[in-house]
């Protein structure tokens, strides 16, 4: 054994410190029992990591819990001795205690470049001014918290990756930190509150994934933005009157996105889209987009029109999917004849790949995927997935007889 340990022990210092960053806190403080070269070698760590692996507490009492953990922050703290680059918190059993705030003006100090703090019990967590004093910050990560920044806060200027989930700030706030973070590459927001029109100024953003309930998306200053995800988790409601006042909607959401090249479009942000006067094209093609993941209603005619609209305008697709919405489709008239016009004859020239998800077999879903297959001359593989088992049989061999422009083409049918 201690052969083995001394062969540890001789290891380069780098390489040690790699080891420690591996282990649970737990466990590396636990190394300073091996020898006296690892005594301290665990107080060097760059990394710190509280979760529910730091410690084992077995008490079901919120009160002893909490001063366990804490008293273990506080201890690792206390004995730190260098530059700490990442601090994450992220306890199950943790509130939001004022002991957070003491941590981060700690950190505030020093030299964090990633902090993590998620609070998954009680009420939103009121950050502390000094968390916008972290001059060296590139990665921030907050779950469950109020942001409130000081009237002094003029952004973070390293940062370049924040994700926001479960969060309350006011308009302006949310406005100004995006704005204020120039070189900002990637940022996710997920069930947000306090603010409902997104206005995304950022030069350098690459990523962008959303979801939530709001009124609004735009974007200005993103021709680097090459990947969106969004979702909006409220039904939107077909008015005519609001149509005709946003008419633009449709196109501003694309006219800042030159060179996107994967887009989701999740739960009602197709209808969303469809609330504008949607034109048969966009006026510029997405020429770099090659995947795009559409959740649809196949019974909106407005939806429909929507989603051929954005599939026309993208003659590079590699691959598409199309998920259905059947909650709402049982409810509403069939439509007949959208994908099956010759007015919306084109060709997908580089589409190799096309599923279908949570199907029916109403008439515009296999009319849509008539259109797909029709019109893919080098489609390899198409994967139908139903909602349900029954009318399986009937969708199956509706599938067998529609005509593919590529002989290659596999036809693959899922079971629910």
């Amino acid at each position: 054994m201690d052969t083995e340990l001394d062969r540890i022990s001789s290891l380069p210092g780098h390489v040690l410190d790699q080891i420690l960053s591996v282990l649970p806190i737990r466990d590396a403080v636990r190394t300073s029992a091996l020898s006296r070269k690892w005594r301290y070698k665990w107080s060097q760590i760059p990394h710190l990591v509280f979760d529910t692996q730091c410690a084992s507490i077995t008490s079901q009492d919120q009160t002893i819990v909490k001063n366990e953990l804490v008293n273990i922050i506080d201890s690792v703290l206390l004995l730190h001795n260098g530059p700490i680059y990442k601090f994450k918190l992220s306890h199950r059993d943790l509130l939001g205690v004022s002991d957070i705030d003491r941590w981060i003006l700690h950190l505030s100090r020093g030299s964090t470049k990633e902090f993590v703090l998620e609070i998954w019990k009680g009420q939103r967590y009121k950050l502390p001014s000094c968390l916008f004093s972290f001059e060296n910050l590139t990665h921030l990560e907050l779950f469950n918290c109020l942001l409130k920044p000081p009237s002094a806060f003029k952004g973070f200027r390293n940062l370049k990756s924040l994700d926001l989930q479960h969060v309350t700030l006011a308009q302006e706030v949310f406005e100004n930190l995006i704005s204020s973070c120039a070189l900002l590459e990637r940022l996710t927001l997920m069930n947000f509150d306090g603010f409902t029109h997104l206005k995304i100024n950022a030069p350098n953003l690459q990523f962008f994934d959303i979801g939530g309930i709001f009124d609004d998306v735009s974007f200005k200053n993103t021709s680097q933005l090459t990947l969106v995800s969004i979702g909006l988790y409220a039904n939107v409601k077909n008015d005519r009157n609001v149509s005709h006042e946003s008419s633009s909607k449709f196109l501003r959401f694309f006219v800042n996105l030159p060179h996107i090249r994967r887009l989701e479009i999740q739960s009602y942000f197709i209808k969303y889209l469809a609330l504008s006067k949607v034109p048969s094209r966009l006026p510029k093609p997405c020429m770099d987009l090659n995947y795009i993941s559409i959740r649809i209603n196949f019974n909106d005619f407005e939806e429909n029109s929507a989603a051929l609209c954005i599939l026309k305008s993208c003659p590079n697709l590699q691959e598409i999917e199309m998920l259905a919405r059947p909650e709402e489709q049982a409810d509403e008239e069939p439509q007949t004849g959208f994908w099956g016009d010759d007015q919306w004859k084109c060709l997908f020239g580089q589409l190799r790949l096309v599923k279908m998800v949570g199907i029916s077999g109403i008439r515009s879903e296999l009319d849509c995927i008539k259109f797909l297959l029709s019109n893919s001359p080098v489609l390899e593989q198409m994967t139908v997935k139903p909602a349900s088992i029954e009318g399986a049989w009937e969708l199956v061999k509706e599938l067998l007889r529609f005509r593919r422009a590529s002989i290659q083409a596999e036809v693959i049918f899922l079971e629910p």
